[in-house]
């Protein structure tokens, strides 16, 4: 990547990091997180979300000495039906706690609140999209790499339906074109599995997978997924 990024004290860029994703029912999982480098925390999932119990989880997680990704998707593209309102409440307590936010690309309102508050905070900022019923053109996406960047993302984060070949190829082709900057991509569905493979080697910086239950149609178990990373991509081979 041309421009040096960190996720807590991790340089990314020098290998594909494993993130493993879990809500407020994977805690105990989140904290053990067998193979993952960093950790995201999706505040939706949470029954009954509130600032202080996602600071009390955040505070836990930080004990584990991991780096903390956290996340309150909308419900359009994933996660639950909480109001903006609410979500920037969940951001503005977590933000001090965490060393990276992730904000979707479409929530522009909340993406201006949020982004000021982790730059102060030093946080590393993605802006993502997510699509769950199919992989739009290469032109599309590259868009909305561009989109996020414009906007202030350290990276774009981008996660399509990959439920045939060509869908993966397409993430791929994106990856490839994206990557000097700094990309995330992901595939769900289907070729979701493959495509935390192929595109870590690729050039995306992180992969995630699961804490315990998938957050994600086609996320493979984080454990799984490090170990694959480490068979086919070497400790200190770069994509």
């Amino acid at each position: 990547m041309r421009r040096p990024l960190a996720l807590g004290g991790l340089r990314l860029g020098m290998r594909p990091l494993v993130v493993a994703a879990g809500g407020e029912a994977e805690l105990d999982q989140l904290a053990a997180a067998t193979g993952a480098d960093a950790v995201e925390l999706r505040a939706d999932l949470f029954d009954d979300p509130q600032p202080d119990g996602l600071v009390a989880a955040l505070t836990r997680l930080r004990a584990a000495g991991r780096p903390i990704l956290l996340t309150v998707r909308t419900a359009a593209e994933g996660g639950r039906p909480w109001p903006d309102d609410r979500r920037a409440a969940l951001y503005a307590a977590g933000v001090p706690h965490v060393d990276a936010v992730d904000v979707e690309i479409a929530s522009r309102d909340l993406a201006a609140d949020v982004l000021p508050r982790a730059r102060a905070a030093g946080c590393l900022v993605l802006l993502s999209a997510h699509d769950f019923h199919a992989t739009p053109p290469r032109d599309t996406l590259l868009g909305l790499v561009e989109r996020a960047r414009a906007l202030g993302a350290d990276l774009p984060k981008l996660a399509t339906h990959a439920g045939a070949a060509e869908d993966l190829r397409t993430l791929l082709d994106v990856t490839l074109a994206a990557r000097d900057d700094g990309i995330v991509a992901l595939g769900m569905g289907p070729f979701g599995p493959l495509s935390r493979i192929v595109l870590p080697a690729a050039g995306s910086v992180l992969t995630y997978g699961a804490a315990g239950r998938p957050t994600a149609p086609g996320q493979l178990p984080a454990a799984e997924l490090a170990e694959w990373l480490a068979r086919l991509l070497p400790e200190g081979a770069q994509p």
